[in-house]
């Protein structure tokens, strides 16, 4: 979400801005999503502060004005225009018109950068008047009513966040600029954290991860749940065994279903290694793993399964034979459907599971159960697949087949030539069907 902008030298010398008396400001501000509903701590309501009263209606044309730069003006001045371009800033503008307020939107543009570089560069020492309004400033930019998310719509399945029909927030030009601000203020060497307390609070948290619902993917880039992950991986990597039953509650009900949101992309990495340390360390856990996978398993979704597939190999390196009894008649039937897919990609990744010696190992073992379970998927990829590289990685599989148990091959080959003469014979005798019924009406 944030971008880092390099900026100009910090300055050897502060030159503080004097305030004229006033009271301090609150900086709380509510954030409403249309989707979501009251947050609840221990079943009470969280009550949160009023909006605040600065007006961030767009003004009428020309009531903008283009103030000097902060570094133009008297140091006596400067505290009076930095609160006018604060509330410039505050100016809320319509962005879903391009030929609306365009000079307005370009006069508060100009000055949010000037901000930025204000804050980075450490010029000018902010008083806390100043940091509370600047704050408040921000709070009304980044705090605003979201839409609702696509799948609340239509109540259809969460979309692949690659798509092109995402949603991108039309006022990103300032609200990326406000981020930058509040980025720069927070890691400004300069900045109070006393100070900086009594504004970033509770409330601005709070409102901060309601923000985690927007679907803007350019704003969404800061969940840091990848991080999070990453982390995670040297802890469980240190966990003792056998390990504790919480561990095990950890990874069923935190980590494995972390593959179900649209984003899983973002942060697959680092949960595959997660769940693959989890299987590492007791392989009896590879049973609720691969369950796992198959539930939340992507059905339209081409990318994540090509991810699942990446991640159900590693797992069955660990797998031990036992284990993958359990779930192989489940697993197969959804492998065979991958090897069918359309998408050869998906096929591809599929197939490439019998290039790892582990896997065919386990495979050979229950040649019996598996085989017939993806044979008819196998010889539908050589009868027709439009792919030439999969119709030979098909091939391929074929043969390895062949060659572990010849006369299992042949009698499957038999009963699917069987099950091919009964389904023909049945489409037969259905057009013969329709022709008597035609013959009569005629």
């Amino acid at each position: 979400m944030f971008k880092i902008i390099k900026g100009k030298k910090k300055g050897s010398k502060q030159e503080a801005i004097e305030p004229p008396p006033g009271p301090n400001p609150s900086s709380d501000v509510t954030v409403n999503h249309a989707s979501r509903s009251a947050i609840l701590i221990d079943q009470q309501p969280i009550v949160r502060p009023p909006l605040t009263t600065i007006s961030t209606s767009p003004p009428q044309p020309g009531v903008v004005e283009i103030l000097p730069m902060l570094k133009d003006v008297p140091v006596a001045d400067r505290h009076v225009l930095f609160l006018k371009k604060l509330q410039i800033c505050s100016y809320i503008f319509d962005f879903t018109d391009t030929l609306k307020n365009t000079m307005e939107k370009e006069i508060k543009k100009q000055n949010l950068l000037e901000l930025v570089e204000l804050v980075q560069s450490g010029s000018s020492k902010m008083n806390e008047i100043m940091q509370g309004e600047m704050i408040k400033m921000i709070s009304l930019n980044i705090f605003r009513c979201l839409p609702p998310q696509a799948h609340e719509n239509t109540g259809t399945e969460n979309l692949d966040p690659e798509e092109d029909d995402m949603f991108l927030d039309p006022s990103w030009p300032h609200l990326q600029v406000v981020y930058e601000l509040l980025l720069r203020y927070v890691v400004s060497s300069d900045t109070d954290t006393k100070i900086a307390k009594r504004y970033l609070n509770h409330s601005f948290v709070l409102n901060l991860l309601d923000l985690f619902d927007t679907e803007d993917p350019r704003e969404q880039r800061h969940p840091g749940i990848s991080e999070l992950l990453e982390i995670l991986g040297s802890i469980i990597n240190g966990f003792a065994v056998p390990m504790k039953e919480e561990h095990k509650l950890f990874l069923s009900r935190a980590l494995i279903p972390l593959h179900k949101p649209k984003s899983v992309n973002l942060y697959h990495q680092q949960l595959s290694y997660c769940v693959t340390q989890f299987v590492e360390k007791d392989y009896k856990l590879a049973d609720v793993v691969i369950k796992g996978l198959l539930k939340y398993w992507p059905v339209t979704n081409c990318g994540k399964e090509i991810l699942f597939l990446g991640e159900l190999e590693e797992v069955l390196d660990a797998t031990q034979p036992v284990e993958f009894q359990r779930v192989m008649i489940p697993l197969f039937r959804r492998i065979g459907r991958c090897i069918n897919s359309t998408h050869f990609q998906v096929a591809e990744r599929a197939l490439f599971l019998w290039n790892n010696e582990r896997v065919v190992t386990l495979i050979a073992q229950n040649r019996h159960m598996i085989l017939p379970i993806i044979f008819e998927s196998l010889e539908k990829n050589i009868q027709g697949h439009w792919n030439q590289s999969i119709n030979e990685l098909t091939t391929n599989v074929r043969r390895m087949f062949i060659e572990m148990d010849p006369d299992l091959f042949e009698e499957c080959q038999t009963r699917y030539m069987d099950k091919e003469a009964m389904v023909n014979e049945k489409v037969k005798q259905r057009e013969l069907t329709w022709k008597k019924l035609e013959s009569i009406a005629s």
